[in-house]
């Protein structure tokens, strides 16, 4: 029975990351950054923020 509430919780967690991913891509495209800026975003932003919160 405990699974059913881990799988339930994975799920949810998977959702949020992906709705946040969107966001993050929406941000970047409505900023107008060139293609190398969002590269660079992309690369190096979750480098960053995985430094801040650890």
């Amino acid at each position: 029975m405990s699974e059913g509430h881990s799988h339930k919780g994975q799920t949810a967690a998977s959702l949020a990351g992906v709705i946040w991913f969107i966001g993050w891509l929406f941000t970047i495209g409505y900023a107008g950054l060139v293609w190398w800026k969002i590269i660079l975003g992309i690369v190096v932003w979750p480098y960053f923020l995985g430094v801040f919160l650890a």
